[in-house]
């Protein structure tokens, strides 16, 4: 996966709490396990006024426009907004490859369904829990145009050209997993000297379990 360390980017807004992962990327959509493919369909009951199909493209859709990531100064943002608890619902890992696809690197919200936050950190994208009364703070300023930087080392977010830092808390483990790009897939092989030591010497001792052909 792509790693995190630093990132700046404009902030889109996403002013509901209880986003689930339906809404995120509806089940109609969950037709393969690849990574790739959902970016089109993100908040698709929000962002188009017609009913969609897996392969159309949104330039073959009707855009809602009165929905923020359709308007056109949250174009080209990388960085989500959302209230509390975003990312309930069904534990399709989809919702994370749909916001990643569309272009955002991180959501910073109050609070994130568990399964849902998991599974950010094993995609690349980064969930940052900040408190309700910051998180107002920086949807205050959204509409007037939010640029964020995000330094994950020093677990800050900052608003570029103002003296304003938050600190957010993360998880030493899942942290450096971001930094490094390192999925447990990664982070599995990685051992692989010391995987296949274990299994010839567990083959050595034990021949009768492997018996070729």
């Amino acid at each position: 996966m792509q790693a995190f360390t630093t990132h700046e980017g404009s902030a889109a807004p996403l002013d509901r709490a209880n986003v689930d992962t339906d809404q995120i990327i509806p089940k109609q959509y969950l037709k393969s396990i690849k990574r790739t493919g959902f970016g089109d369909y993100l908040f698709d009951a929000w962002r188009f006024t017609d009913a969609g199909s897996m392969g159309m493209t949104p330039n073959e859709r009707s855009l809602n426009r009165e929905f923020a990531l359709n308007q056109p100064q949250y174009q080209g943002a990388s960085i989500l907004l959302a209230r509390d608890n975003f990312g309930c619902g069904s534990s399709r890992e989809h919702a994370v490859w749909a916001l990643q696809e569309y272009g955002f690197r991180a959501v910073i919200a109050p609070s994130f369904a568990d399964i849902f936050f998991g599974n950010c950190f094993k995609n690349g994208v980064l969930p940052i829990a900040l408190s309700p009364e910051s998180v107002d703070e920086l949807f205050a300023q959204v509409a007037q145009g939010l640029q964020l930087r995000i330094d994950l080392e020093q677990q800050t977010v900052a608003i570029v050209g103002a003296e304003r830092v938050f600190k957010f808390s993360v998880d030493p483990a899942l942290k450096q997993k971001m930094l490094s790009g390192m999925d447990d897939i990664d982070l599995t092989l990685a051992e692989r000297g010391m995987i296949e030591a274990f299994e010839q010497q567990h083959r050595s001792r034990q021949p009768w379990l492997f018996r070729d052909g």
